[in-house]
């Protein structure tokens, strides 16, 4: 893989939005070691940490050494920083569990197992934190912090700002000296010399930088990108149903593909720099393409490809893709017999459905039966019968032949559904129970 000069490479995708002077020049000297911190509290991570995981990706690229830091300390506090109240506490099980649920979805971004010395590094603050005394803690880390300077941070202020009844607690507080800390802890153990991360942490990440100066007497530097929004103002990544995670047991390869196939014509190109590996080249020609036939939406397509083969496969990808025609193009019982059960339901989640009785199809029923009187598809069999022979009537993606065509249990897919078309666009899920 070519190497770049990670500056630029962030600096051109507009993922830089504050960085400290010198961290430009001290990347061009020689092998960086750079972290990222991850909040641990779930068993995955979701798009909202993909623009810190490209971060550490493209550092990698760079030929530097990607660490991703896994909060199991401050997970069990929990950061002020864009946050109205404080988070639920984890025990040593969850967190663990958690820890290695996200390493094997890092291992999608970073090369862990290259035998280069930038291969990438996973730890967990709890490892060094577990057994520091809390009157060492502040005898050694405390007494090179003043509050006025921790009571100056943006996350400090804006949390005490908005919440002038339940304000602070001190625990959320310290929040950033054990995070400056961390940053001390890979200074000594991994001549880490750069922090990045949100524009929110910039607080946090001085603070780690300030205690190097004073306690090692060391430079540290410090580097973070634009909080991720959408043109419309609204927050990138939550849905109505809530995040979008890269675990498919919780948004499933159909459901995060149809994400990023639906975002936006003003944010298409934009996530095509901070998501994907594409060139500068490949982005500036899909984006003169987008303008010159929006309605194509190569930028959408491209971008909904790169991201789910990324994180889920290949394979997913073609199968979301196959999934999406079901419904806005043309497809086959092929195809419908190919879908999983979870993403037969997400992509009808939203059309009309009938219940019936499973036992019905053991010696079959006509299907004028099954569309008017056991789900009231049609008004009356008289109707059914003359969109049949009009040949607007399909059941599984097959055009009934007749009215009087039998339906039996070997035409359920996966053991349990029917899906019913009327003309072109008018869906109907049947749900044997």
């Amino acid at each position: 893989m070519e190497k770049i000069n990670f500056v630029e490479e962030l600096r051109w995708r507009g993922m830089i939005h504050d960085m400290m002077p010198g961290t430009e020049e001290e990347l061009s000297k020689e092998l960086c070691s750079a972290y990222v911190g991850i909040d641990p509290t779930a068993d995955s991570l979701h798009i909202g940490h993909l623009v810190s995981v490209m971060m550490l990706r493209h550092l990698q690229r760079a030929g530097h050494r990607p660490i991703a830091l896994i909060g199991g300390a401050t997970g069990m506090i929990g950061d002020p920083s864009m946050k109205s109240q404080e988070r639920n506490l984890l025990d040593e099980e969850t967190l663990r569990h958690n820890q290695e649920a996200i390493r094997k979805q890092l291992g999608k971004f970073l090369d862990f197992d290259t035998k280069a010395e930038n291969a990438a590094v996973l730890v967990n603050n709890y490892d060094w934190m577990k057994d520091y005394g809390f009157l060492a803690f502040i005898r050694d880390i405390g007494k090179h912090i003043t509050v006025n300077y921790m009571m100056a941070k943006d996350s400090v202020k804006k949390r005490l700002a908005a919440n002038t009844q339940s304000g602070l607690s001190f625990t959320e507080f310290s929040y950033q000296l054990l995070q400056g800390y961390d940053f001390l802890y890979l200074y000594r153990h991994y001549n880490c010399r750069l922090q990045m991360g949100g524009s929110d942490q910039w607080g946090n990440i001085t603070t780690g930088t300030e205690l190097i100066r004073r306690i090692e007497g060391g430079e540290a530097y410090a580097l973070t990108c634009p909080l991720i929004t959408k043109a419309d103002g609204g927050k990138f990544g939550k849905t109505e149903s809530g995040n979008i995670w890269l675990d498919r047991e919780r948004t499933s390869p159909y459901k995060f593909y149809q994400f990023w196939l639906n975002v936006g014509d003003e944010d298409a190109v934009k996530y095509l720099k901070i998501f994907t590996n594409l060139s500068r080249q490949e982005i500036e020609e899909l984006a003169a393409e987008q303008t010159a036939a929006p309605h194509l939406r190569p930028a959408q397509r491209k971008l909904a490809e790169e991201l789910t083969v990324m994180v889920h496969s290949r394979e997913d990808y073609e199968m979301a893709v196959e999934a999406s025609e079901i419904l806005f193009g043309r497809s086959t019982k092929e195809q419908l017999t190919h879908l999983d059960e979870n993403t037969l339901l997400e992509i009808f989640e939203g059309v009309p459905h009938f219940e019936f009785d499973a036992k019905t199809l053991t010696e079959g029923v006509k299907a004028i039966d099954l569309l008017t009187d056991i789900a009231a598809i049609f008004p009356s069999k008289g109707e059914m019968r003359k969109t049949t022979q009009n040949g607007g009537v399909s059941l599984n993606k097959e055009k009934l032949s007749s009215h009087e065509d039998l339906i039996r249990t070997e035409n359920l897919l996966a053991g349990r559904y029917l899906i019913a078309q009327k003309g072109k666009k008018n869906y109907y899920l049947l749900i044997a129970r």
